[in-house]
């Protein structure tokens, strides 16, 4: 307290004299109690400062750092009415927020302040400021009335005075009214008259007697002055009529009327009685009551009978808003004399208020993990009655995780008694129940709606533990697989959920080649067909993730099974079909019943029933002489084999596999049925060059359109460079007369002299060894014997014979003519 006072001193001492006119700061007391720290501060600011303008710097009044105002959330709390200063946290300053009207804050009341709450949370901190308004001279003096009749009786004397209806200034102090003049008249002057209680009003004095002969109506203009600067005024018109001879006024019993009556008393009720006699008879001693001088307030709620003197009331009474009044009550005769009483009346509370409650500071939403003690709101409850109609009970209702705690008069706070969780209740209805101790007590309570924000504190889960799922190969790209859902026992962004695929390789390739997950849905689509052939199943993981901050996943792992479909026809590996020679399969003549003459090798890449395969025999030049394995592919002899079974044998097999449908393949199988390579190889000529010629035909006549085009033109080009040739031969030769010398060429002789060969020409003996061009090749496939011929069978065949009888009698070679 000491130190606090030596800084507010230590200030005030260093203010200008401005400053000092504009701002005055005082440090009452400070107070700090369980949760609470409370200090007050005093500012003085004049009225209608513009918005915006400087009350006081209550962060260095207070010492109060400025990061504390905002970390502690700073405001300013006004209770009920209108909230004239804000606090600008950043700078730690007060500024008028909206305008300010003294009169309209406290009437006549003098002085003039208005009170606020500077609250601060975490821990919470609560410094009541008092701001003084000072006046200015804003307001016009202004009569009751813009004209006053007067009867004035023509026999006065002079010295009379007449009091007049004093003009009203809402401004107090200086700038309230200071002085009053009358329009020039040598018949009347003004004086100020000061009541007891500090008031002045205004008389008017009788200089000279009055004459009705000579003037029976006087009309004068009454001016008040203010003593504001620049100083402002009000006139009010005296209409003064003249009246015969009435020389005495009435007097009042009492100058002074004191009175109670309770609030809320019905309207009608007599409040007191005022009494004036007048020692005048007759007409002249007739006395009327009237209201001379009251408030506003007064006026519209007190009522004056005018014959009785009655005071009664019009409307109810309101302790609350005035605890007294004061009314000042004229008595006139019908001569128009006066005199005047003042009337002071006093309301008495009763117990007609229930307690209020204003929510300081609240917290809509409080997470769920909230320590046990955490505020969630801060209540100020008050009671306008007073004494025992004014003392409060604050408490709330019973099984909930909160309490009401008070530390502060007026004032409490509730703050949580347990821990919270959201997903087990996610919002409370609170009802604060406060009653006052009056008779009887009167009640009022205030519910108020807590939320349970959420934490992320719940990862996403998976319906299932695992999804497994079947698709058929060959797909169309972009199906949709499966859907995987999650869900999260959180709420809001903490429990919107997105879909992720964890990026991994399966079989080399990455996963989101293959599938793609939908983030808001979870639907799993596929990327492309997929092949039973090359993946059979795969796995991938599917990863759920909440908005929270910061954000929980859950994993997944999904598994796809590629059903097979019969896409694949059978492919046969045994025997090899070669487009341009023939397989053959020999079989002797000498076999039995049963022998193994080839076996059929194939294979289906499908799987399951869609790769079991059959065998059949199609076609065959003699059904009754073979027979192929359904299972097994193996061909075999039904009986046996004769002589006079042909020797070139051709078989059409089909494999089929059990698909749905089914899908086959064919082989051709040519066997040739003898004992001796040359008879087999007699028998397969004209066969191989049948087929070749019924497969090339096409390619062979297209072959010989080109070629003979081409010899055609060739033949035309030589024939023409021959005749250009022989023709420039001519021509030199003829030129010329060297001797001509015919040319012959190497090796060349002249066959027509002697029938002979020349020396020169000599014979060669040849055997191809190009795989192309030899006779034939022998080749074990399968542990059986095949034949392959070349499809120039004549010619291969004659070198191949020349070859053989060369090798057994070198002596005597066959020579071929080159």
């Amino acid at each position: 307290m000491v130190y606090l006072r030596s800084r507010v001193v230590s200030r005030y001492r260093r203010m200008t004299k401005t400053q000092l006119k504009w701002q005055a700061v005082f440090f009452i007391f400070c107070v700090y109690g369980m949760d609470f720290g409370f200090c007050q501060a005093r500012y003085s600011i004049p009225e209608e400062t513009p918005e915006g303008s400087f009350v006081g710097n209550i962060a260095n009044d207070l010492g109060i750092e400025i990061s504390r105002l905002i970390s502690g959330k700073a405001r300013v709390v006004t209770k009920g009415g209108r909230q004239y200063v804000e606090l600008s946290r950043d700078k730690g300053t007060l500024v008028v927020k909206e305008r300010i009207d003294r009169e309209e804050l406290c009437k006549q009341t003098t002085p003039c302040s208005f009170t606020f709450d500077l609250i601060m949370e975490n821990p919470i901190e609560l410094h009541r400021v008092t701001v003084e308004v000072q006046d200015i001279n804003d307001n016009a003096p202004k009569f009751p009335k813009g004209t006053v009749n007067l009867q004035i009786s023509e026999n006065t004397a002079s010295g009379k005075r007449f009091h007049l209806d004093n003009a009203v200034d809402l401004d107090v102090g200086v700038n309230s009214i200071e002085s009053y003049s009358l329009s020039q008249t040598n018949r009347f002057k003004l004086e100020m008259q000061n009541q007891a209680d500090g008031q002045k009003y205004v008389e008017m004095i009788l200089n000279h007697e009055l004459d009705r002969e000579e003037r029976a109506e006087l009309k004068l203009v009454l001016t008040a002055y203010d003593g504001g600067s620049p100083r402002k005024s009000g006139t009010m018109q005296i209409q003064i009529s003249v009246l015969d001879v009435n020389d005495n006024a009435p007097v009042c019993k009492q100058s002074v009327y004191k009175a109670e009556v309770k609030e809320n008393s019905p309207a009608g009720t007599v409040v007191t009685a005022v009494s004036a006699t007048d020692a005048d008879e007759g007409i002249n001693g007739l006395v009327s009551y009237s209201i001379a001088q009251a408030s506003v307030e007064a006026r519209n709620i007190f009522e004056i009978n005018t014959e009785t003197g009655e005071i009664t009331i019009t409307q109810g009474l309101d302790y609350e808003n005035e605890k007294n009044y004061q009314i000042n009550i004229k008595a006139m005769d019908k001569g128009g004399l006066e005199d005047t009483c003042k009337i002071t009346i006093e309301v008495l509370d009763e117990n007609d208020n229930s307690p209020s409650i204003q929510l300081m500071s609240f917290s809509n939403f409080i997470a769920e993990n909230s320590p046990t003690g955490t505020t969630v709101a801060v209540l100020n409850v008050e009671d306008a009655d007073s004494g025992k109609n004014g003392l409060v009970q604050c408490k709330i209702n019973k099984n909930l995780p909160f309490k009401i705690e008070s530390s502060l008069s007026d004032y409490y706070a509730l703050i949580t008694d347990e821990t919270l969780d959201r997903e087990n209740i996610a919002e409370y209805n609170i009802t604060i129940v406060v009653s006052d101790q009056g008779s009887p007590a009167r009640h009022n309570n205030k519910t108020i709606n807590v939320k349970i924000s959420d934490v992320n504190d719940n990862p996403p889960v998976f319906s299932s533990d695992e999804y497994k799922t079947f698709v058929f190969e060959n797909n169309s790209p972009g199906v949709a697989v499966l859907t995987v859902k999650a869900s999260d026992a959180d709420w809001g962004p903490n429990a919107r959920l997105s879909y992720f695929l964890e990026e991994n390789n399966i079989q080399g390739n990455p996963g989101s080649s293959l599938v793609s997950v939908n983030s808001d849905s979870g639907v799993v689509h596929a990327i492309k067909a997929f092949d039973f052939e090359q993946m059979k199943t795969f796995s991938f993981n599917v990863t759920a993730r909440d908005g929270g901050s910061p954000p929980l996943s859950s994993e997944v792992t999904v598994k796809i099974i590629v059903q097979d479909q019969n896409d694949n026809a059978p492919q046969v590996l045994y025997p090899v079909q070669t487009g341009g020679s023939v397989v053959a399969e020999i079989v002797p003549r000498s076999a039995d019943v049963g022998y193994l003459v080839a076996k059929v090798v194939a294979v289906d890449v499908d799987s399951g029933q869609n790769a079991w395969l059959s065998y059949k025999l199609q076609k065959a030049t003699d059904r009754a002489l073979f027979e192929v394995g359904a299972q097994n592919g193996e061909i075999r002899t039904v009986r046996q084999v004769t002589d006079k079974d042909a020797v070139k044998q051709k078989l059409t097999v089909v494999v089929e596999d059990n698909g749905q449908p089914s899908r086959s393949a064919v082989v051709n199988i040519n066997i040739a049925v003898a004992d001796s390579f040359p008879e087999v190889l007699s028998e397969f000529t004209d066969f191989t060059h049948a087929k070749e010629y019924n497969d090339d035909l096409t390619f062979y006549l297209v072959l010989a359109l080109a070629a003979v085009s081409f010899l055609f033109i060739t033949t035309v080009v030589v024939i023409i460079s021959v005749k250009i040739y022989r023709w420039r031969q001519s021509r030199i030769f003829y030129q010329s007369n060297l001797p001509v010398i015919p040319y012959y060429p190497p090796g060349y002789a002249d066959t027509g002299v002697t029938g002979t060969l020349p020396h020169g020409y000599h014979y060669d003996a040849c055997m191809t060894t190009d795989s192309r061009k030899s006779d034939c090749k022998y080749s074990t496939l399968g542990g059986q014997s095949v034949l392959v011929m070349d499809p120039s069978f004549t010619e291969t065949m004659q070198h191949a014979m020349r070859a053989k009888e060369f090798q057994q009698d070198p002596e005597s070679p066959e020579v071929v003519r080159k």
